[in-house]
């Protein structure tokens, strides 16, 4: 079975996915089983897989084909969006196999290679094999060159042998230089185009509506640019602490824990020019262009136009939280940002002197991540005294991207009655009331796209290391500052003060806070 062969709920005009074996490394580990088993169980029930296709968990806990498909089953049960259906369980769970083993070691690829044989015959496959590095980057390096030694990728010289792609978690390295060996060591066995870079926020449905509500709308494109805008705010805000991250998040930092990957590429799509075409390559032209052209945040610009921060103790959905320092394996003295706010510019044609304001941390008054684009206040001649009395708000066009996922559009009206008030109200468009339906989760979109070979939705390797350059510059700045007193604001609150006065310098304050 080949390209023919389609799924059920395949939609008019997608690109029809081909049946393969989908290789999950690490299939014991949490991703797989809270985010990656229910996302393939729902893809199932809505019969937008291919049929035939087969699903093979690799990981070092020993179990077998029975004990991986008992586990699955648990995991689907308490993480599916949607309850488990017995018809459609029967139909999933044939799909399920698994290969114990070690990541570097050659006998247990050996013995994976030989289960994708085996599974090719009952399943179909056609030698399209789709691996997922659900795993650490250090882990992910070793198993890319098994990949390659052990001769399990079909090179583009010979696609009638099949295909293969690999979906590669972040961090995509913790800086320029380790984000550059990282590439090279994917282009040393899979092409650019087989490289699926994947970031859950663009699975998610506001932020792929944001090409679409800007280049399908004419009301909207035509005032998108320095003319009638006055400034962007981006805000990745949790409610949240580490959780058990912290080994990871103290080398990290928000700076290169979220501003890196989700914030740029949520900037990317705010500004970019259209695409000559939707699809991978075109979208992510345009999105590299963005990165490019953000003024560089060097030397004294970094002092005048970031700000970092580290929440003390305070109190979050009303109970006592820690502080940063105070959480489980972080050093009492740590410098590690949970903070991060800067003022960026994108020097082109459209964007000419606009702000865009971001801002990002942990234990945030409350988890809000939303997009807002701020128009021009319109002339006051008309309405001074209405001014005077409640004054004048600016349009404000908001598209929220969690928790209530949704678009709404801030304008003003007359109050019935007199004398002549105005009064700001919002035209909200939410998805799930509007809709009436269960919105997929992300990894449901992006393992679809994945299987049907759209790019679209992940990074690219020069959009990856324009991003990882910019950061670069930041901590560069921050290295050479002296060491801030942290902690400066509290758990609970909406971040340092230093944070409001970046914005408020330019007469303008941040949403909500």
């Amino acid at each position: 079975m080949g390209a023919d062969t389609i799924a059920a709920g395949t939609a008019p005009g997608e690109r029809r996915p081909e049946s393969c074996a989908l290789v999950i490394f690490g299939a014991s580990g949490d991703l797989a089983q809270r985010m990656l088993l229910p996302a393939l169980y729902n893809l199932t029930l809505d019969r937008r897989l291919p049929e035939g296709m087969a699903v093979i968990g690799f990981g070092r806990t020993r179990w077998d084909d029975q004990e991986f498909r008992r586990q699955a089953r648990d995991a689907i049960s308490e993480f599916s969006r949607r309850p488990v259906e017995a018809a459609v369980w029967d139909r999933f769970v044939k799909t399920l196999h698994y290969v114990a083993g070690n990541y570097d070691d050659a006998e247990s690829h050996g013995r994976l290679a030989d289960k994708l044989e085996r599974v090719e015959g009952g399943h179909h496959t056609s030698g399209n094999h789709l691996y997922y590095l659900s795993l650490p980057p250090s882990t992910a390096s070793i198993i890319i060159e098994q990949l390659g030694g052990t001769g399990q990728v079909v090179q583009h010289s010979d696609e009638s042998k099949g295909w293969s792609r690999i979906i590669v978690e972040k961090p995509f390295g913790h800086d320029l230089p380790s984000a550059m060996q990282v590439n090279r060591i994917l282009h040393s066995v899979f092409r650019e185009e087989d490289i699926y870079r994947i970031d859950h926020y663009l699975g998610k449905e506001t932020v792929q509506n944001i090409l679409v509500f800007r280049f399908a709308n004419g009301i909207f494109e035509p005032v998108w640019n320095r003319r009638y805008v006055d400034h962007v705010q981006i805000t990745v805000a949790e409610s949240i602490g580490l959780g058990h991250r912290a080994g990871y998040y103290e080398e990290a930092g928000a700076l290169r824990d979220m501003v890196q990957n989700h914030m740029m590429q949520l900037l990317s799509l705010v500004a970019m020019e259209p695409p000559i075409a939707f699809d991978g390559r075109a979208v992510r032209d345009e999105k590299v262009k963005v990165l490019h052209a953000l003024r560089p945040l060097r030397g004294d610009a970094v002092r005048l136009g970031t700000v970092r921060g580290q929440y003390g103790s305070g109190r979050a959905g009303g109970e006592h939280a820690p502080a940063y320092r105070e959480e489980p394996d972080i050093a009492d003295d740590s410098q590690t940002e949970t903070f991060v706010a800067l003022k960026a510019y994108v020097d082109n044609w459209r964007w000419a002197d606009v702000p865009f304001y971001i801002r990002t941390g942990k234990r945030l008054a409350r988890r809000s991540t939303e997009i807002a684009v701020q128009f021009k206040r319109a002339p006051l001649l008309l309405f001074r005294d209405a001014a005077e009395r409640s004054g004048i708000e600016a349009n404000v066009l908001t598209m929220r991207i969690q928790p209530d996922e949704g678009i709404a559009l801030r304008f003003l009206t007359k109050v019935p009655g007199s004398p002549l008030r105005i009064k700001p109200v919002d035209m909200d468009f939410p998805y799930d009331d509007s809709f009436g339906i269960d919105l997929p989760t992300a990894y449901e979109t992006l393992l679809l796209d994945a299987v049907r070979g759209d790019t679209t939705l992940f990074g690219r390797s020069d959009e990856v290391e324009a991003a990882w350059a910019i950061m670069d510059d930041i901590r560069a700045g921050w290295d050479a500052m002296p060491p801030p007193q942290f902690p400066n604001y509290a758990a609970g609150s909406w971040g340092p003060r230093e944070a409001d006065d970046l914005i408020e310098a330019d007469g303008r304050k941040w949403r909500g806070a």
